[in-house]
């Protein structure tokens, strides 16, 4: 099965690689050494309108569809990883707000995050709480006209920068999934702060910090559709940051297999290049087949999800292949460079260290295998 991009799909994914190339690609290596968020690079892209490309024009939005950013993210990731995923968590951000927001809400809050005014984020996992929602200790208790949350939340893509943050809170403990209820936090609102920032092993231009809520004072108006609703929002809006982190899988994929290629065709061994011997050509053909896989699993779920199908099954399959894909191909193209990958002059270096998250945020690959062997079996 192939994709037919349309002539608007594929000046997307052109414009991209081009801002990509002249915006990313010079200084990733920089932000990375210097675990620097690009902020400036950030607002840019969403005055392009890369940060709400599934949301329909009237709320700020592009309205280009999951296909279109499926192959947007797949050209950001391909310069800088971390700048991929903090565009895949702001339009993640926009997608309960969507599905799920009252005008009055979608009015405050969609249209400035879609339009790029504002940068938004997406909060579930907790010290205690990742694969498991249910065991989330924040709590939300109602007081009068507004809510108190109450916990930590960890591991929040850009959490020092968004302006607002969709979170999942307990608010009937006793009913495990069914007693989460989601809330629109804005950063300002009393007991709501940013603690730590984590020192990770990659996509160190991407911020990730824990945030500390105490006796967050939330408003009643900020409820996101009505309590007890928490984990269905949290997990529609899995659905389409799932295809988001296989876009990004892909995206590393493809920059892994170019610099694995062009360093074959470039280092003599033996008289000749490495390109030439049948173990350096299984690799890469290996790393071409499986990204076409990965490529091709992702737009078939961004197609799904434009012709307002259920994706849930394709959109785990896609992460789950691509993520793995991702690690995959960045382990033998690190060993097509021999020992120079594994110094932090050559970019593949960086790549392989990126590539690792891919298979543990939005789901692991071990919760990603869950997911499709219960909607198979359903099926």
């Amino acid at each position: 099965m192939s994709f037919k991009l349309t002539r608007e799909q594929e000046m997307i994914r052109l414009m991209a690689k081009e801002f990509a190339k002249k915006e990313l690609e010079p200084y990733a290596h920089k932000m990375d050494k210097e675990g620097k968020f690009p902020e400036a690079v950030v607002k840019k892209m969403g005055s392009l309108g890369f940060m709400g490309m599934m949301v329909p024009y009237e709320y700020g939005g592009t309205g280009a569809g999951a296909v279109s950013y499926s192959l947007a993210l797949q050209e950001i990731a391909y310069s800088c990883a971390s700048t991929a995923v903090t565009m895949s968590v702001a339009n993640l951000s926009t997608e309960p707000l969507l599905k799920f927001g009252n005008e009055e809400q979608k009015e405050k809050y969609l249209t400035p995050l879609a339009s790029g005014e504002k940068l938004g984020a997406f909060a579930i996992t907790e010290p205690g709480a990742g694969s498991d929602p249910g065991s989330m200790t924040v709590r939300a208790e109602r007081k009068g006209s507004y809510y108190l949350l109450n916990g930590t939340k960890i591991f929040i893509t850009h959490g020092n920068y968004a302006d607002v943050i969709n979170l999942v809170a307990k608010t009937n403990p006793e009913k495990g999934n069914k007693g989460l209820s989601a809330f629109i936090v804005e950063k300002g609102m009393s007991g709501f702060s940013v603690g730590k920032s984590e020192d990770k092993m990659g996509l160190r231009a991407s911020n990730t910090v824990e945030l500390i809520l105490e006796d967050c004072k939330v408003p009643k108006e900020n409820l996101l559709g009505s309590e007890g609703l928490g984990f269905k929002i949290a997990m529609t809006a899995l659905d389409s940051g799932r295809i988001g982190i296989a876009s990004q899988s892909v995206g590393i994929a493809r920059a892994c297999l170019d610099e694995a290629t062009k360093y074959a065709k470039e280092r003599k061994q033996f008289g000749k290049t490495i390109s030439s011997f049948q173990a350096i050509q299984w690799m890469i053909a290996d790393m071409a087949t499986q990204i076409e896989a990965a490529y091709l699993l992702t737009l078939s779920a961004a197609e799904m999800k434009d012709s307002g199908l259920a994706f849930t099954r394709e959109a785990s399959m896609a992460k789950l292949f691509a993520s793995e894909t991702a690690n995959n191909v960045a382990y033998k193209a690190l060993q097509v460079h021999g020992g120079y990958g594994y110094i932090k002059e050559f970019k593949i270096e960086r790549l392989y260290r990126d590539a690792r998250a891919t298979t543990i945020y939005e789901g692991t690959s071990e919760v990603q295998r869950i997911v499709i062997a219960r909607e198979t079996l359903k099926d």
